[in-house]
């Protein structure tokens, strides 16, 4: 029973969240960090590739981490480590590379233009439903 949090960002800077529930979310189960996936999933056409996500509690995945667990990792700079000073390290909770059940948000790159969605229609739409 996997749910995540999909943000989904496209070549342009635009970026849009989806939810993915039960056997939606199934495709991206076992997923590594860089892999692609079709984007049918989420009513698009063409591919996503899988940039980076975070677990329940904020752990922030990472692509040299291999598997599903979380580790402490002696980091230096990169991702999940905020501004170091040169020669500074610092022991850090990451999660790996691979999307599990645990994985609450996943990053995505897609490969085109996200359709826009004007707000204009939506207030056409509640006006039309008042008249009535």
């Amino acid at each position: 029973m996997a749910n995540f949090k999909l943000t989904i960002s496209d070549t342009k800077g635009k970026s849009v969240s989806k939810e993915l529930k039960d056997s939606d979310a199934n495709p991206l189960l076992g997923l590594q960090l860089g892999n692609e996936t079709d984007a049918t999933i989420v009513g698009l056409n063409g591919k996503l590739k899988l940039t980076g996500g975070s677990d329940k509690s904020g752990v922030p995945m990472r692509n040299d981490i291999h598997g599903a667990a979380r580790k402490y990792v002696l980091l230096s700079k990169g991702v999940g480590l905020q501004a170091a000073e040169t020669g500074q390290r610092v022991r850090k909770l990451m999660r790996g590379n691979t999307v599990s059940e645990e994985i609450y948000q996943v990053n995505c790159k897609f490969d085109g233009e996200l359709p826009v969605e004007t707000p204009t229609e939506n207030i056409e739409e509640k006006t039309e439903d008042k008249k009535e």
